[in-house]
């Protein structure tokens, strides 16, 4: 491998897993019930986001390139219920979706090591002619997708308990003081009714 590929791999391995852990992070603390329940009207939680990210990167990172992992999943079968894979069910433990999820990091990390960027591979759901795709592409698509659904987490753990921020160690927030934040959202809100009167 090049010293350019392999420079490449280490910035695409930095970004997916800064998303992977954000991601997580969000679940930290959280009961049963709020790391499930849904908080928005189209149903999103933080245990869902994980279950379908497992899916994202155990398709892209491992069925795309012929390398299945191995793992079950019924809810991405053709005669699945819309959106099975966006929440999880009263039997299917956060141990098993957080697991199932590791476990589709270690098989996408190893694809990662396996095979070069320029690599080809067909996406199953894509549709025929149109199904090609690189490894850097992909990677890169489920880097867009995991981080996405990061800052979906940010906003629903935002909601639960106010926890914010990048990570653990870093909020990425410019204040930690409720007060700030009091006042910040009300000059936002006296802004937004302005704009609104002078248009």
């Amino acid at each position: 491998m090049t010293s350019a590929a392999s420079d490449a791999k280490a910035d695409l391995r930095f970004y997916l897993k800064s998303a992977r852990d954000a991601l997580l992070w969000k679940l930290e603390g959280l009961s049963e019930y709020d790391a499930r329940r849904p908080l928005t009207p189209t149903g999103t939680n933080l245990l869902g986001l994980v279950k379908h990210v497992a899916g994202v990167e155990l398709g892209y990172l491992g069925d795309t390139f012929g390398r299945p992992s191995g793992d079950s999943l019924p809810w991405l079968e053709s005669d699945a219920e819309p959106n099975a894979d966006m929440w999880a069910t009263a039997d299917e433990s956060r141990e098993y979706v957080v697991g199932l999820y590791r476990r589709a990091w270690a098989h996408a990390d190893a694809t990662l090591d396996a095979l070069a960027l320029d690599t080809v591979g067909r996406v199953p759901w894509w549709p025929a002619g149109r199904d090609e795709v690189t490894l850097h592409h992909a990677v890169t698509r489920v880097i867009a997708d995991t981080h996405r659904h990061a800052g979906h987490a940010d906003i629903l753990r935002e909601l639960i308990d106010g926890a914010v921020g990048m990570n653990e160690g870093n909020t990425s927030v410019p204040s930690s003081d409720p007060a700030w934040w009091e006042d910040y959202r009300d000059r936002l809100e006296r802004a937004a009714k302005e704009a609104d009167r002078k248009a």
